[in-house]
């Protein structure tokens, strides 16, 4: 512990982020640095606890709390604030293969369940962690390191997002000869097409570190749709082991009158053709554009958040966004206690900018769509939405009841549905023979990671459903570790 009375003498402070008004102008990321000065003192607010919460990674009344990747939080805390960023790298990196992602886009559970938080602020974990790694590649302190000897073992990969990336780095770190497969025309997955750009540049830092993987040896082939051009059956014949990180990308969908009118869509498919815009140059040539339309989106997560900034920055006429839970409160409620993840209102960088640009935080909650409205050309141009009201049924269930004499129309161009993921897509499991559990997930036990086909693992959401990038890191390095085993008969992996 670097001082033992930091928490009681500096309070915990961020860097500004660019102003809503100004970044919405543009795709860039809007979190910027913070001086060093600043970061040693917030490292100093970290408390030497006796029992550390941060980084124990566990599930809370089914919420994350703590790091699900166990890095060693109050280690590099104090290492910061001592001044030695390199130590702190080297910490930082024995836990987490990929630091840029989680330290920008990761909601952060470790704050959650630290033990100054509560009765105070807590330590600014995140944004250390995004500066360790930031300081790191600037200094030249990350640099590629092939593995020595390869062990003769070739291993596919299905999957290049958060979970199939950490996977693939792992086995290669063993030695093995690693493929990676990917069915979109870039690797990265999620972390590619399903976060936008200015939370997560795909160019500076996504394409970075891709690159990095390549010249450890990691191998990516993109355009392989397993079960269409590729045949599943190879991974099987030709591969020694396979780890499937495929993700749970069916969307949850939202089955009412006028669902399939044109300008109605999944919220992947609009974050998709967006940053595919923006990576073509040709950020005016995106086929779902919210210009100068009514823009509701359905659905409160990070993904909803995502639209919401996304559709600010093509010049939206209006935005809404529909949430079927209540507002949260202010302040933890009595039945969600530290070091549970805190259920509390925040607005987020999406409704922030609408607040900017609006006046207002674009949320309605307590509220459900009925039915989609038609323009004379067939395209959407309203919906009508009815509000809530959660009541207990005859199972002891909540079941949104709604509340007569509460519906309202409201324009609309442009809908997008953000309700989340209900499970991997099937067709590549039902090619490879592969069991599913009740929800549609690979059946494969957690820590095992081994499916119901010998040799074939699985990792990230296709396994334990929709989940965090940094639980999918978790489960990646977790897979890599048994298919080393399977393939060595014993492994030196974490």
């Amino acid at each position: 512990m670097g001082k033992p009375t930091g928490f009681i003498e500096y309070l915990r402070e961020l860097p500004v982020d660019r102003p809503p008004l100004e970044r919405v102008r543009d795709w860039n990321e809007f979190h910027p640095h913070m001086e060093q000065k600043k970061l040693r003192n917030q490292g100093a607010r970290c408390m030497d606890c006796g029992v550390p919460f941060c980084h124990t990674g566990k599930l809370i009344s089914g919420m994350a709390a703590g790091c699900p990747i166990h890095n060693l939080i109050p280690e590099w805390n104090d290492l910061i604030y001592r001044n030695l960023w390199r130590e702190a790298l080297e910490r930082l990196h024995k836990t987490n293969n990929f630091p840029e992602f989680t330290g920008r886009v990761c909601p952060a559970p470790c704050e959650g369940s630290c033990v100054l938080g509560i009765n105070e602020p807590p330590v600014t974990i995140k944004n250390i962690e995004y500066s360790i790694i930031e300081k790191g590649w600037e200094e030249g302190w990350v640099n590629p390191q092939a593995p020595k000897v390869r062990t003769g073992k070739k291993v596919a990969v299905i999957g290049s997002g958060p979970a199939g990336l950490a996977a693939a780095a792992q086995l290669n770190t063993a030695g093995h000869t690693v493929t990676v497969f990917e069915r979109a025309d870039r690797p990265g997955g999620l972390l590619m097409y399903g976060i936008p750009n200015m939370k997560l540049d795909k160019q500076e830092v996504l394409k970075r570190r891709i690159e990095f993987l390549e010249q450890e040896g990691v191998k990516f082939i993109c355009n392989a749709n397993v079960g269409d051009n590729v045949e599943a059956e190879i991974f099987l014949k030709e591969y020694h082991a396979t780890v499937i990180c495929t993700g749970a990308t069916q969307a949850r969908d939202l089955p009412v009158e006028g669902r399939n009118l044109p300008g109605v869509h999944f919220a992947i498919e609009y974050l998709t053709a967006n940053t595919k815009a923006l990576l073509s140059g040709k950020p005016n040539a995106h086929p779902i554009h919210a210009r100068d339309k009514d823009v509701v989106v359905i659905g409160g997560g990070d993904t909803g958040t995502d639209c919401v900034g996304s559709a600010l920055r093509q010049g939206c006429r209006s935005i809404t966004q529909i949430e079927i839970l209540p507002q949260p409160p202010l302040d933890r409620a009595a039945d969600n206690p530290w070091p549970e993840w805190p259920k509390i209102y925040k607005m987020d960088y999406g409704q922030e900018e609408a607040a900017a640009r609006f006046g207002a935080d674009p949320r309605i909650y307590l509220t459900t769509v009925k039915r989609f409205i038609g323009d004379s050309e067939g395209r959407v141009k309203e919906l009508v939405t009815v509000q809530i009201k959660w009541e207990k049924n005859d199972k002891g269930q909540f079941v949104p009841k709604e509340q007569p004499g509460t519906e309202q129309t409201r324009p609309a161009q442009l809908v997008l549905l953000a309700m989340g993921f209900l499970g991997p897509e099937q067709a590549i499991l039902k090619d490879l023979k592969i069991e599913t559990d009740a929800r549609s997930n690979i059946k494969a036990e957690h820590e095992k990671y081994a499916t119901s086909v010998k040799g074939v693992f699985a990792a990230g959401d296709c396994r334990r459903g929709q989940s965090l990038v940094v639980w999918a890191i978790n489960e990646g390095r977790g897979a890599a570790r048994e298919c080393d085993r399977y393939l060595m008969g014993s492994t030196d992996l974490p």
